[in-house]
């Protein structure tokens, strides 16, 4: 009966994460570029109630006597499916459509990765940076800031369906490339990514290297769509299926801590 007690509260336990997992996929439902993540269990060590067993003739019985103690949970794994493709009509949302992620370059330094879209221009004395709406420069194919001088108009760039920059000649219109791509990596494991706020991932070991598009001819290089973000690939149905059956097994697991304090009552004959 201790034991019963000891594996309800494991349940307990685990589907508690299970639950606070919920939430925070449903809490992002509308955040761009969020990839949710799904709860792994693992059952607990096995104890053998007998270490010999035998049937009525003598022969040893095929299978033994083992119960479990409980579950624990062992991953929140991100799911890196691809989400819905929204207009936003503004000139510098992009949404990827592949595996890539953008690199963007942390305050210290540092490169990270999003696949959050949403960047803007922000304007310094030598021109303009193209940035996320934290104000961290994004990064093009060769790792350099994306920043364009005061000689360029804005209102004539414009960018192709691998985030290429382009610019129109106010004088010509001839529309020629600037060689300035936004940068895309991939991982071979990208669920081993360590996770950060604000929808960034930085490299792990679980992650393996960065892997650049360009760089790396075995990788298929991911089409950035501009005027659009990519939403979440939280599915709300999914989510509340999950949120009913994590309740149900949160309930049933207290329940039997229940019966197992009543048995203990009734042995114990404190009623």
């Amino acid at each position: 009966m201790v034991r019963a007690l000891w594996t309800g509260a494991s349940g307990m336990n685990a589907q508690q994460v299970s639950l606070d997992n919920i939430a925070n996929n449903l809490a992002n439902v509308n955040t761009t570029g969020y990839k949710k993540q799904t709860t792994e269990f693992s059952s607990l060590l096995y104890q053998k109630l007998q270490r010999k067993q035998y049937d009525n003739n003598g022969d040893p019985k095929p299978v033994l006597a083992q119960v479990g103690t409980g579950v624990r949970v062992t991953a929140l794994t991100s799911v890196f499916t691809q989400g819905i493709m929204q207009e936003t009509g503004k000139e510098y949302d992009f949404c990827i459509e592949g595996d890539g992620l953008f690199r963007v370059q942390m305050p210290d330094g540092t490169e990270c990765y999003t696949r959050n879209g949403a960047f803007q221009m922000a304007i310094d004395e030598d021109g303009v940076t193209l940035a996320t709406s934290e104000g961290y420069p994004v990064l093009n194919t060769e790792g350099e800031i994306i920043h364009f001088g005061n000689e360029y108009n804005l209102n004539n760039l414009s960018t192709d369906q691998y985030g290429e920059f382009n610019y129109r000649d106010e004088s010509t219109g001839e529309v020629y490339s600037l060689n300035i791509r936004i940068g895309m990596a991939q991982f071979n494991n990208p669920a081993g990514l360590n996770k950060l706020s604000d929808s960034y991932y930085r490299e792990s070991e679980n992650s393996g290297a960065v892997r650049y598009e360009l760089e790396d001819t075995a990788l298929r290089v991911s089409k950035i769509h501009a005027r659009y973000l990519e939403g979440s690939n939280v599915q709300t149905v999914d989510e509340i299926v999950n949120l009913i059956t994590t309740q149900r097994a949160y309930e049933m697991n207290s329940k039997v801590i229940t019966a197992a304090d009543e048995m203990m009552q009734q042995a114990n004959n404190l009623r």
